[in-house]
């Protein structure tokens, strides 16, 4: 298979060119084919939602767990509704702060959604992302996209269209290039079935959003550790190891100048042995590091910068041979929270605390 790549506009005003890309894509979505395309969070590789040989094939595609559900993506509310049997008040109240946005909901589900979308569970995951070429691609399917990161299963989610096509070219039928993505993490997921919604994954609708907007918000224990084996997972980036670079990634926590100091150490350990090591800091402490592969992930004071910066850090490393990886850690509130999840994640718990 040949992978397609088609340029758009990133900016919502789109040329002729860029709405015969779309309307291409749009046709191969509804062929029954698979397009990776730019959302507000990362890159989603998309298929007819509806469609349970479709859904398979963004399975086969990633090497995804075929336990791992997916996540429907929606441009208005009355397609959303047509996928849920019941859609519970908090969860409205939450669409009409955040949607379009990036935060996905969970629902019951309705008849219409095949089993190979939901992962098997009786609950579907329903986004409106406000993207605008992720939302006019929906428009013109005429169908709710699911869409997962297109990535390979594992790997470091891809935030601009040359790492689709790292992963995914020959496997998929096209790419829609537009251009880096704003957020660079995934959504935040809310189970919103119970009367307490739950935090399922943490993204850029912060825990504090969500609790200003509806109240009490309770947290899936999965996001402060490994989910048990045998444990279905509710939403996708919950059960198994994802975001992760080829090289092992140890986080190192602690007071600043503590941490600063440790992956010094580590580092010079390594690099005696004759490893390549890669150092993730921010803009404030690159100075402090004075050898390996150092890269500022952004500024502490702007979280924004580091949650975008993360994954393709993350890749670059990879790119340049890295064998190990050492990174500060970050505080676990507000974005902090999404970034630290990330970061957990991809070390596989690999926690030093200085």
């Amino acid at each position: 298979m040949k992978t397609i790549v088609r340029k758009v506009s990133e900016s919502g005003t789109f040329t002729p060119e860029d709405r015969a890309a779309l309307k291409e894509a749009a046709a191969v979505i509804r062929a029954g084919g698979l397009v990776a395309f730019p959302t507000e969070t990362v890159y989603g590789l998309g298929a007819n939602a509806l469609d349970a040989r479709a859904a398979e094939k963004i399975y086969a595609a990633k090497g995804r767990p075929s336990d791992n559900p997916l996540i429907a993506h929606v441009w208005c509310l009355e397609q959303a509704e047509a996928l849920v049997s019941r859609m519970p008040e908090k969860g409205r109240i939450l669409a009409e702060r955040f949607w379009p946005g990036p935060l996905t909901m969970i629902f019951p589900r309705s008849e219409i959604v095949p089993d190979r979308t939901t992962g098997g569970l009786d609950t579907v995951a329903v986004r409106m992302p406000s993207d605008p070429v992720a939302a006019e691609l929906i428009r013109l399917a005429d169908l709710p996209i699911a869409a997962p990161s297109a990535n390979t299963s594992g790997r470091p989610s891809p935030t601009r269209a040359e790492h689709v096509l790292q992963d995914m070219d020959g496997r998929i039928e096209m790419i829609l290039d537009g251009g880096p993505v704003g957020i660079g993490v995934e959504s935040t997921i809310v189970d919103v079935t119970e009367e307490i919604p739950v935090l399922l994954r943490p993204g850029a609708v912060t825990m504090e959003m969500l609790t200003e907007a509806v109240g009490e918000v309770r947290v899936d224990p999965a996001i402060l550790g490994p989910v048990a084996p045998g444990v279905r997972p509710k939403a996708p980036g919950m059960k198994y190891r994802h975001y992760a670079p080829r090289a092992p990634l140890t986080l190192v926590e602690g007071e600043a100048e503590a941490v600063t100091a440790e992956i010094n150490r580590l580092a010079a350990e390594k690099l005696a042995a004759g490893a390549r090591v890669g150092i993730i800091c921010t803009e404030e402490t690159k100075a402090a590091y004075p050898a390996g592969l150092v890269r500022s992930i952004g500024r502490r004071s702007r979280e924004e910068t580091v949650a975008h910066n993360l994954y393709a850090v993350l890749r670059e490393f990879d790119d340049l041979g890295a064998d190990y990886i050492f990174s500060e850690s970050f505080p676990e509130d507000h974005l902090g929270r999404a970034i630290m999840n990330r970061l957990n994640k991809a070390a596989g718990y690999h926690i030093l605390r200085v």
